[in-house]
């Protein structure tokens, strides 16, 4: 694998991990609370966001970009990839019967999250590798990711 489709894989990724710890701290917490599923799945999907976003925007502003600037930067790199991600992840959780009825405890609701990851990940690659292809996504961030201020 070379090229766009690396580049593709490296951000689905990237998404991925920033997903995984919202969308696995919002399960968590809603299920631990007894919220029913609703709640627990717009959790999930706000923490995947905040964590997806912190991850994009601290190489960029540590690239010295301005925070206002740094904000749109990660907006467009990130937007769609999260949301395609979330989209799918919680789509296949809420279709798993008792996925989101199982407790922490409950393998069921590990198998489930991770088959959801999986799939999700499966699903985002080539939207990543579109957007890339087009310049958009995280081509727009990809610039920042190794650059620091001296």
């Amino acid at each position: 694998m070379s090229g766009p489709w690396r580049v593709a894989v490296n951000a689905t990724l990237h998404c991925l991990t920033g997903c995984a710890i919202g969308e696995v701290l919002g399960m968590v917490i809603g299920t631990s609370l007894g919220w029913s599923t609703w709640p627990t799945v717009i959790l999930a999907v706000a923490l995947a966001f905040l964590f997806g976003y912190s991850l994009t925007i601290r190489p960029v502003l540590r690239a010295g970009v301005g925070f206002r600037a740094a904000v749109g930067v990660t907006l467009a790199a990130d937007t769609v990839s999260i949301t395609v991600m979330e989209i799918v992840d919680n789509a296949i959780m809420v279709g798993i019967p008792g996925a989101m009825e199982a407790g922490i405890a409950d393998w069921v609701f590990w198998a489930s999250l991770a088959v959801a990851f999986a799939v999700a990940f499966v699903v985002t690659v080539p939207v990543n590798k579109w957007l890339i292809d087009r310049g958009k996504g995280h081509a727009v961030v990809h610039r920042y990711h190794h650059q620091e201020v001296h």
